[in-house]
């Protein structure tokens, strides 16, 4: 299993898959930018690429990761969390050594890319 999803994070990603078409799949991975040089992307797609993606059933939801992700996001867990404020999904990234106080920008350690502002 590449990444683990919580109950919290299951039962978030099940409500919000009631509103998006009967084919779509929970994709995570990374994409460059961020003040630690990388940032995550969560969110559905419904068009895989055979040759690119690996697709996983996840505590009952089904995910997509593009493959050049998987060595980086390996091991992450994703939660959901409630507060007064509202919800949101937290991500967990042993592979990470930096992370910036946002909790959505991070770097791995074999990162050599650019690194932008807050």
């Amino acid at each position: 299993m590449i990444i683990t999803l919580t109950d919290n994070a299951r039962n978030q990603v099940k409500e919000m898959m009631k509103e998006e078409n009967d084919n779509v799949r929970l994709r995570f991975g990374i994409q460059g930018g961020g003040c630690s040089g990388l940032s995550y992307s969560l969110g559905f797609d419904d068009e895989i690429n055979e040759e690119l993606d690996v697709i996983e059933e996840i505590n009952e939801i089904p995910v997509v990761f593009f493959n050049q992700d998987v060595p980086i996001i390996e091991g992450t867990t994703i939660d959901f969390k409630q507060n007064m404020m509202g919800g949101g999904f937290s991500i967990e990234n042993p592979n990470a050594i930096v992370s910036c106080g946002c909790g959505s920008s991070f770097r791995p350690k074999e990162y050599s890319g650019p690194i932008e502002k807050c």
